[in-house]
């Protein structure tokens, strides 16, 4: 008999992975509708963006920005 998967054996990238599945299923299902605070987070994060508080950076480099900060 095989001994069940838990979280804790997981690899990061398989939590990862893992939580990349669940999201696309959940978020796929017709009965699904994001919390009210993800909306008011992306109005927040407008807002700072417009007032000059924020700014976005290029996801490719967003990317080699935390690479090169993990390594």
């Amino acid at each position: 008999m095989s001994n069940p998967i838990t979280i804790e054996n997981l690899t990061t990238n398989e939590k990862i992975e893992l939580m990349e599945k669940l999201w696309a299923d959940l978020s796929a299902s017709p009965d699904y509708s994001p919390p009210a605070w993800h909306g008011e987070e992306l109005t927040r994060r407008k807002n700072a963006v417009e007032e000059g508080l924020e700014t976005y950076t290029d996801w490719d480099k967003a990317k080699e920005e935390i690479r090169k900060e993990i390594s």
